[in-house]
């Protein structure tokens, strides 16, 4: 079996090196290439998901419908429906469109353990239900964009420290995620325009 590996990244977003997944995340993260998804139904409700307990990172923590890495030459929204896939069962996403292109952060957990990331945003559009994988996924469940993002926002909601951020940028387009405009993909970081 292939182990699974993230794109090491310098501070302009140039491609570096590869680390194996399972061993990138600690006390000292080096930067790396990642993506954050949402998911949105007709009603522009978002899919939200509790991450599995078991999780290095964030374990059990509500976060937005799916995060991953690509894989090395992998195009960006081709990892994003490959997570979509994997996670929550879901293949029968519409369509998915960049739209934080340039979103990075730091988190570092109570234990020492850091995320690292550029992680570009993509919004999906999806019909069907999903089917979370465990390994991945506690448990999922649909909100209101708007009370969600409300919660999140006044801080009511325990939410991932990456899912905050984005929430914080993401609202800024509009209270209407399904009218968000598409990024250009030129600015995505180097290592993510393959």
């Amino acid at each position: 079996m292939t182990k699974e590996q993230v794109l090491l990244l310098d501070e302009a977003g140039n491609h570096i090196g590869l680390a194996d997944k399972a061993e990138v995340h600690h006390h000292d993260t080096p930067l790396h290439l990642a993506f954050s998804s949402y998911l949105f139904d007709a009603e522009g409700r978002t899919l939200l998901s509790r991450r599995a307990l078991h999780k290095k990172t964030w374990p059990g923590i509500w976060t937005n419908t799916a995060c991953g890495h690509p894989a090395p030459g992998e195009q960006m929204a081709d990892s994003v429906l490959r997570r979509l896939t994997d996670e929550l069962g879901l293949p029968g996403v519409r369509k998915v469109d960049l739209i934080l292109p340039k979103f990075r952060y730091r988190a570092e957990m109570p234990n020492g353990v850091v995320e690292n990331e550029m992680c570009p945003v993509f919004r999906g559009i999806v019909v069907g239900s999903p089917s979370p994988n465990p390994d991945e996924v506690d448990s999922v469940e649909w909100v209101d964009w708007t009370e969600f993002a409300e919660s999140v926002l006044d801080g009511s909601r325990d939410i991932s420290p990456w899912c905050r951020l984005q929430v914080e940028e993401l609202t800024r387009l509009g209270p209407d995620p399904l009218e968000w405009p598409v990024a250009e993909a030129h600015d995505l970081p180097p290592a993510a325009r393959v």
